[in-house]
């Protein structure tokens, strides 16, 4: 394995509830107190919309003018993280900076549904009068802009990332699939740098109501994610999440600092049938188990809230027996951005070398008196996808 290649995160850009940046993110989850959600927006239900945001900072505004608010929030965050490594509008190294972004479809028009669906009721022929209402009502923008691959698209508009492209869709898992390509690309040396990230906007109607027609959604009062009842439930978030990969050698040629190496990352989803969750990740925490030291590892969970997969996640990390704590119950459930939000706050935690106060009857245990060197990231799908991760500090 010696000609595998060690792959540092270099740069982060993060956007959530709770602000803009780490440390930012840092400084609200060590100060514990009352998540910022909103109760009232999207009432009886819970989102976590995402924090003022000076978009002219990283994006022209001609720009912003074609993008809806998902797309935005994930170009900014790239922006940040282009900054953090140091490489925004190095046009010698963006001409060859590889992209793979996790993104769902775009935005409805939410007025237009609205309409149809007071309309529909009285509608003789409804099939029909669905159709020609959403070919004369919708504008035709509105279809181009539903692509996720316009996400990456305006990115390498707007900040030049013109190597390589790919675009995952699948909510979490592919945030998950999308770090570990990437990662394994740079390991095997077919990429010296990536940037890698995903954006969700969950503050939406149609959103809120996408989920509830198959899923609980969080109400009043809040709670934490582990403590949701049986049934479980979502907190829908508005958030964007990035990282800068590079090869160890491309960064030391650039004088570039790692922030941690990111040792290894898998991915996997199963049927879910009961009991294939907590096995799954029973087998990938087997395959990484050997390389975690325990008296310096936490748990940075990505706990969504929904059931059985957070009991099913719960009793693995139990059984594993290291420090837990999950960030859902600060920053909302992200779908394609949330594994790389805590992929960035995973490795806060290792630069820092302390945990952020628990948070519900899931977060166990406190920092180890050593202080942190490694965090193990999971990432549980609300409904498809088990990944983990495994960040660690350099030097």
């Amino acid at each position: 394995m010696s000609d595998r290649h060690d792959v540092w995160i270099t740069g982060i850009g993060l956007v959530s509830a709770l602000g803009e940046g780490l440390d930012q993110h840092w400084d609200k989850l060590m100060a514990g107190g009352t998540p910022a959600y909103d109760d009232k927006t999207f009432a009886p239900y819970i989102t976590f919309p995402v924090g003022p945001i000076e978009y002219d900072t990283q994006i022209p505004k001609r720009d912003q003018r074609q993008m809806e608010a998902w797309q935005r929030i994930g170009v900014y965050a790239a922006g940040l993280a282009l900054t953090d490594a140091g490489v925004a509008k190095n046009t010698e190294i963006l001409d060859r900076t590889d992209m793979i972004v996790a993104a769902g479809g775009g935005e409805r028009d939410v007025t237009v549904d609205t309409a149809i669906l007071t309309d529909v009721r009285n509608a003789e022929k409804r099939d029909a009068f669905v159709n020609e209402r959403l070919m004369s009502d919708l504008r035709p923008t509105l279809f181009l802009a539903q692509l996720p691959n316009l996400l990456a698209g305006n990115i390498s508009l707007v900040h030049g990332v013109v190597g390589s492209s790919r675009t995952f869709m699948g909510e979490e898992a592919s945030g998950a699939d999308a770090l570990n390509i990437a990662h394994a690309r740079i390991a095997a040396g077919q990429s010296d740098i990536s940037l890698v990230g995903g954006a969700y906007n969950g503050t939406r109607w149609d959103l809120v109501l996408l989920f509830r027609l198959g899923t609980p959604l969080l109400e009043a009062p809040f709670r934490p994610v582990w403590d949701r009842g049986p049934n479980g439930a979502l907190a829908l978030a508005a958030m964007g999440a990035f990282v800068v990969l590079e090869s160890r050698e491309h960064a030391e040629k650039r004088g570039a600092k790692p922030i941690a190496k990111l040792s290894r990352v898998l991915s996997n989803r199963n049927p879910r049938k009961p009991g294939d969750t907590a096995a799954t990740l029973q087998a990938e925490w087997s395959s990484l188990e050997n390389a975690v030291n325990r008296d310096s590892a936490v748990v940075i969970s990505g706990a969504s809230g929904a059931e059985p997969a957070t009991s099913e996640e719960r009793k693995v990390l139990s059984e594993i027996g290291l420090p837990v704590r999950a960030t859902t119950t600060y920053i909302g459930n992200g779908m394609e951005a949330q594994f790389l939000a805590n992929i960035a706050i995973g490795c806060q935690a290792v630069r820092k070398g302390t945990l952020f106060p628990a948070s519900g009857s899931g977060d166990t245990g406190d920092a180890p008196a050593g202080g942190i060197s490694q965090a193990v990231v999971t990432s549980v799908g609300h409904w498809r996808g088990e990944g983990l991760a495994l960040i660690e500090r350099v030097g």
